[in-house]
């Protein structure tokens, strides 16, 4: 059993809960922990040639729910109540949990102990929740190279926008000057560093440490984006020496709509509330309105209490097994690439080279084929599911896939296929990938492929637009 944090007392109910129990998940470690499982490890997935089992290689746009996630949800549902304002038995033991869900995340993020852990409802959420609390002239310095959600929120008038870097060298320098030229042009200017972990894109791991260290001897705050680390290491805000960092539940075992932002808590407790109403008050009067501060100020309303035991559920299996799940990641992810690179005509992207250390997120093209006729083919007709597109990174993909000595970052292919690997992706689902990739190449497509307006389009029916009940 475990203590809750003095954070339960809520502003809208004086009385903290007092229960002390968790839903069960698999938290308990062993010398040699089994790999965790995940729901729909089954599924099956209808193609041209029948049915066959899916070969899960999308764990970058969203990851399958756990078995230990799936079973504390179950639990939880049996007395789901709303947060904070019910004395009522099942309110309170609802309260207890949501609390220790926020407990087991500052665990899971290595938080300091004055750090805030605020649930949200994605990465973007969290970021847009940031922004609305940063001191006033705030500079923000951002690459280009980050995902959509951690480039845009911060406002146009207050954000450096920082060039796609080609070496982490690079990197470094520019991010060195920029904080130098902005210090000297606004010296009692707040600044902020925002950076991301691990690219959606080319799965490839920032040097956070040394980011948070050129911040901080410029006198900045570093935000980092873990969304695509949170699934396959370790996030670590005290290690890192980082103010702030995002994830998102969904990107991490736990598909029921939680996000966090956790890091240091005087900008949030400063700050604008991020959603004002109920929960978010510490008292309204006739005459104006007294906010509260902790966690409390940014999650006015009724909480996703199920998203965050869902996601406390998440983090405390992924830490009883971490050494399990980055074994089985390295071994895939290297089996991938390999294959890939095997294959005539196929290029992965990159940024800062082919022997950068990545997560599981591989981004390639397959010379004289458009990314969206494969990724369609390797769904119908080999029931792999991938992504291709720009993946909400627009900048960084078109500056990867400018044609050389072109004028405009797109001009060439503008789109790529991405592979995910992740705890729904087997030594199988690679292998289908890989060859399913090369017999594209090497005799195209088995079925016939024509492309309209709504893009590729097999002949005759589509074998996945087959009638289904609802889930309901």
């Amino acid at each position: 059993m475990s203590v809750l944090p003095s954070t339960t007392t809520s502003p809208c109910n004086h009385r903290a809960p007092v229960l002390r129990s968790r839903p069960r998940a698999e938290t308990t470690p062993s010398a040699h922990p089994a790999l965790p499982a995940v729901v729909g490890a089954d599924l099956q997935v209808p193609t041209v040639s029948g049915t066959t089992s899916y070969a899960n290689l999308d764990h970058a746009a969203s990851t399958p729910a756990l078995v230990a996630v799936k079973a504390a949800v179950d639990r939880a549902l049996e007395t789901y109540a709303s947060v904070h304002r019910g004395a009522g038995y099942a309110s309170r033991l609802t309260s207890a949990w949501y609390e220790e869900a926020r407990a087991q995340v500052a665990q899971f993020v290595g938080a300091r102990g004055d750090d805030a852990v605020i649930f949200t409802r994605t990465t973007t959420d969290s970021w847009s929740a940031l922004s609305t609390a940063l001191p006033a002239a705030t500079t923000v310095f951002v690459f280009a190279s980050e995902h959509h959600s951690t480039l845009l929120p911060w406002g146009d008038d207050r954000t450096v926008r920082l060039p796609v870097p080609r070496s982490i060298e690079e990197a470094r320098s520019v991010l060195r000057a920029a904080l130098r030229d902005a210090g000297s042009a606004e010296p009692d200017g707040a600044r902020l560093v925002v950076v991301t972990a691990a690219s959606n894109v080319t799965g490839e791991v920032w040097p956070i440490e040394d980011f948070a260290r050129i911040a901080h001897d410029h006198g900045a705050r570093i935000a980092v984006d873990a969304a695509q680390l949170s699934g396959h290491r370790r996030i670590d805000l005290a290690g890192w020496d980082v103010d702030y960092v995002a994830f998102s539940g969904h990107k991490t075992y736990a598909p029921f709509g939680a996000g966090v932002l956790a890091g240091r808590s005087d900008w949030l407790d400063a700050g604008a509330p991020y959603l004002r109403g109920g929960g978010a008050t510490r008292s309204v009067g006739e005459h104006g309105t007294s906010w509260a501060t902790g966690p409390a100020r940014h999650e006015g309303g009724s909480p996703n209490v199920i998203g965050a035991i869902a996601l406390a559920a998440a983090c405390a299996t992924i830490d009883a097994h971490r050494e399990a799940i980055e074994q089985h990641e390295s071994r895939l992810l290297a089996r991938l690439r390999d294959g890939l690179r095997s294959v005539d005509g196929v290029e992965q992207l990159s940024v800062f080279g082919e022997g950068h250390d990545r997560v599981g997120v591989v981004a390639f093209t397959v010379r004289g084929l458009e990314p969206s006729l494969v990724s369609q083919v390797l769904s119908v007709e080999h029931g792999i599911g991938v992504r291709d597109g720009r993946f909400c990174a627009h900048l960084l993909v078109d500056d990867l896939l400018a044609e050389p000595g072109s004028a405009t970052p797109g001009e060439g292919v503008a789109t790529a296929v991405r592979a995910s690997i992740g705890l729904g992706t087997t030594v199988e689902g690679v292998e289908r990938l890989i060859g399913a990739v090369r017999e594209l190449v090497e005799a195209g497509p088995a079925a016939t492929w024509t492309h309209g307006d709504t893009g590729w389009v097999v002949a005759g029916t589509d074998p996945r637009d087959r009638e289904v009940t609802r889930p309901w």
